[in-house]
């Protein structure tokens, strides 16, 4: 099996695409990213991380209708794979062994 790596941005571009399900494209997944993270993120950023998710074959790609909205261009949405949902559980599976194994002195912080 091939190595999973999935940077902390591709992770939370990937997660946002499989949560925007049908309505993942550019600017929706743009938008839910610095909602979600408090912050802006430059649109360079966010499509070379979709090339990256695309070519490990974890986003494919569709081309919506032209829309007067667009100035006549079509959209290009991104849906997250199979394989992408599998990289997303396997990092998320990563993080729970590792969260598992913090003293339980360190986890007495969190309750205050």
């Amino acid at each position: 099996m091939k190595k999973i790596i999935l940077g902390a941005f591709e992770e939370m571009v990937l997660l946002t695409i499989g949560a925007l399900d049908t309505n993942a494209y550019g600017v929706t997944i743009k938008e839910s990213l610095e909602a979600q993270l408090k912050k802006r993120i430059s649109i360079g950023a966010l499509y070379a991380a979709l090339q990256r998710l695309e070519e490990k074959g974890w986003v494919d790609t569709r081309v919506g209708g032209i829309t007067e909205k667009q100035g006549g261009r079509r959209k290009q949405y991104f849906d997250i794979t199979k394989e992408g949902v599998f990289a997303l559980y396997k990092v998320r599976a990563m993080r729970n062994e590792l969260f598992d194994q913090l003293p339980e002195r360190k986890m007495q912080w969190l309750k205050g």
